[in-house]
């Protein structure tokens, strides 16, 4: 269930409520007791980045792993994966 902002336009009184989605919005402020009372528009309280089940579980093909094709593609190889610090040592040694 997710957590609802509230907030009344008459006494300024703010509030958080925790409510189906499929229930009616508050409309009596609890400390002023007006129905002047109204659900606010809010940012949600976790971001989903990273690697993770949302990014892999439903992709299929070659959209499987973006995040880490985003990461071996960098300006300088042109997208393409470049020889490691160390094979290049290796390369001139010999």
């Amino acid at each position: 269930m997710p957590i609802y902002e509230y907030e009344c336009k008459a006494c300024g009184h703010r509030m958080d409520k925790l409510q189906k989605i499929s229930a009616d919005p508050l409309t009596d402020c609890p400390a002023c007791e007006s129905a002047s009372l109204s659900r606010l528009v809010s940012a949600a309280g976790f971001r989903l980045a990273g690697g993770g089940w949302y990014e892999t579980d439903f992709k299929t093909g070659s959209k499987k792993n973006l995040a880490a094709d985003a990461k071996s593609a960098t300006p300088e190889t042109g997208g393409q994966n470049s020889a490691s610090p160390a094979a290049k040592k290796k390369d001139t040694a010999a």
